[in-house]
């Protein structure tokens, strides 16, 4: 069970197939032609999770808009804006292993799948959000912007570096991928110069500084 029923909560990491199977509070997990549909509560959570096809078949998030969320209008960014800062936020990260040859063909293997939680309600994670998206999206009017939001820093100083990850028979330091959701914010102004020119995207990161 997720630690968002403990007071105080900030983030918790938990594998998919123990998340699918055990759901917490707020989410439902059916099955359905050979895929599990997780439906979850839009009142408390933000899930930005693309369906995967896993070793024990497809996961499907439930009107999850996916990795990618994309605003049209100033009002839609500032409700994405209140709920990013209020609710809990659910993203899917890899846990991946690179040898040599793999580097080389800049491929890596994933070895497992974890659902990362993290309280936009927590007065710590809430400052950081509400920092980086004053830092990175000064303005939205009249202009585009694509927004990484990056919780690789968080999810690090949640897990600690002593974390391991057994694979055949041997404790494997993992490489984590796939840790950012991305906000798109398209205006339709005619000579949106930054955006055409690729000077719009934007990154800020999400720390964590201990359990």
């Amino acid at each position: 069970m997720l630690e968002n029923q403990k007071s105080g909560f900030v983030m918790d990491v938990v594998e998919l197939e123990l998340f699918v199977n055990n759901p917490p509070h707020g989410f439902t997990v059916e099955s359905s032609a050979g895929c599990r549909v997780v439906k979850w509560d839009q009142e408390s959570s933000c899930v930005f999770i693309n369906e995967i096809q896993t070793g024990k078949g497809k996961v499907i998030f439930c009107n999850s808009p996916g990795r990618k969320v994309t605003v049209r209008t100033l009002g839609e960014y500032t409700d994405l804006r209140r709920q990013l800062t209020s609710k809990t936020i659910y993203i899917l990260v890899a846990a991946c292993t690179e040898t040599k040859v793999e580097e080389k063909r800049n491929c890596v293997r994933a070895l497992e799948y974890y659902v990362v939680a993290i309280n936009g309600n927590h007065p710590m994670i809430r400052w950081e959000m509400e920092k980086g998206l004053d830092m990175t999206i000064s303005s939205v009017a009249g202009e585009s912007y694509i927004v990484d939001v990056d919780i690789s820093a968080a999810l690090q100083g949640w897990v600690g570096e002593g974390f391991r990850i057994l694979v055949d028979m041997e404790k494997v330091k993992p490489i984590w991928k796939n840790t950012h959701f991305t906000i798109k914010y398209h205006s339709d102004a005619l000579f949106d110069f930054p955006y055409w020119f690729g000077y719009s995207k934007r990154q800020f990161k999400v720390t964590y500084h201990g359990r």
